[in-house]
């Protein structure tokens, strides 16, 4: 048993590594607007709203706030593809689930909200669940 967590423990977390690495601004230490607005099937426009920064920003991938909030939704879909197993579906999640604990919001809303914290401990106690 401890056998199989481990392999899909390492698994996930190769799964996580390519992911975040194929959001990466060419070149830079940043995550790119474009690679997540592609990843989430979402205009730029709309990945703006979801980022709670003016579309205007996305020109700019150095913005500090841009990197934080694009970090809160690649940490949340990493999260939620440790439970799923799938990177698509993980997405699919974010985008679409409504959260029913969440006042039925979805992550992508909460995200844009500034709740991905509250996201996270969902998250969590899903995994806890899971293990208990």
């Amino acid at each position: 048993m401890a056998t199989a967590f481990l392999v899909d423990e390492q698994r996930a977390t190769r799964l996580a590594s390519g992911f975040v690495a194929s959001l990466q601004e060419p070149k830079t230490p940043y995550i790119s607007p474009k690679r997540v607005a592609h990843v989430l099937g979402v205009q730029l426009s709309r990945l703006a709203e979801i980022a709670g920064v003016h579309r205007n920003t996305l020109s700019n991938p150095a913005s500090e706030r841009l990197q934080d909030r694009l970090r809160d939704m690649v940490r949340v879909i990493v999260a939620a593809s440790e439970l799923t197993g799938d990177i698509e579906q993980a997405v699919y999640w974010f985008r679409n689930e409504p959260i029913v604990t969440l006042k039925r919001q979805t992550a992508a809303e909460l995200v844009a909200a500034g709740h991905s914290d509250a996201v996270m401990t969902h998250l969590s106690e899903l995994v806890d669940g899971a293990n208990g």
